[in-house]
């Protein structure tokens, strides 16, 4: 049976680390446990109960608190919940499942109808963002608008390049436990030191030397699997991304997902800031009356 932690001990750090990350972000927030059909899902609820509702997907590998540092502010303009990915670190079940079938799709499928949503408007970021593409694969009707923010499962880059990249230094790292070899790993993602802050370096230490790694990310959908989904799509890519290339994904996204609109982010990689112009352009994208286009109305 296939682990999320490598050791009883190690699963106590990262819960430990998870609380420690979630009280650092000063939130009033409420724990929600829903089924799935892969066992219990955490979600952390927060924000504005009054203002429109917005599902989150984490990166992998990492932990929810760690993943809402991206997103400052949207808190007070929306009503989130930010759901622990199953199998990966957190508080939802251990139960790993395939990144090359739909059963991600299944479990935030699964996460929303628990919730009592017959649809809602989603976020996913890197990983997540490729759990949402499985969403809307597997229940368009279920989204009701999507945002993807360096996703995975659209084009993602080839396994041999990443492991020349930071596969390399992140075994390095593990065997001699030194820091520079974990910059290395994470530069390519950071593309600037000064981008590799204490929390960042704590989060991946952590899953280095606690998490068994999921190196592969939620595969790439197909046009056909996306004819269903015609929810408005903010897409937004990163320059510099080295995982999930904008170009690449911006062109074939552009294939597959009818009602699009795109945002660059400028001079930036994988791991991102995003500005309070940025945070506004998603909040004004969520609140906005939809915009469907002829064919979504036949």
């Amino acid at each position: 049976m296939k682990k999320v932690y490598k050791s009883k001990q190690s699963e106590t750090a990262i819960m430990e680390l998870y609380d420690k990350q979630i009280n650092a972000l000063n939130l009033d927030y409420e724990d929600l446990y829903v089924d799935t059909r892969f066992g219990k899902a955490h979600v952390v609820k927060y924000g504005n109960p009054n203002e429109e509702p917005l599902l989150l997907f984490h990166g992998g590998n990492n932990t929810t608190p760690y993943s809402l540092r991206y997103f400052p502010s949207l808190h007070k303009h929306l009503c989130l919940y930010a759901v622990d990915t199953v199998g990966h670190p957190g508080k939802s079940s251990q139960t790993v499942v395939s990144h090359k079938s739909m059963e991600y799709g299944e479990w935030a499928s699964d996460v929303i109808a628990s919730l009592g949503f017959h649809k809602i408007n989603c976020l996913g970021g890197s990983f997540g963002g490729g759990i949402l593409t499985k969403l809307m694969c597997v229940s368009p009707e279920k989204v009701e608008k999507a945002v993807l923010v360096v996703p995975a499962g659209i084009a993602n880059v080839s396994t041999l390049n990443l492991i020349v990249s930071m596969g390399i230094p992140m075994m390095l790292y593990i065997v001699t436990k030194k820091d520079t070899w974990l910059k290395k790993a994470v530069l390519p993602m950071a593309v600037d030191e000064k981008n590799i802050d204490e929390a960042t370096h704590e989060m991946v230490k952590n899953s280095f030397e606690h998490v068994a790694v999921k190196a592969g990310m939620p595969s790439n959908a197909r046009a056909d699997d996306l004819q269903c989904f015609t929810a408005p799509t903010l897409l937004i890519v990163a320059e510099n991304d080295c995982m999930f290339p904008s170009k690449r994904v911006i062109a074939q996204a552009k294939k597959m997902i009818s009602n699009l609109r795109v945002h660059t982010l400028k001079d930036q990689g994988h791991m991102f800031v995003l500005s309070d112009e940025d945070i506004d352009m998603i909040v004004q994208f969520i609140k906005e009356a939809p915009v469907y286009l002829l064919s979504d109305r036949l």
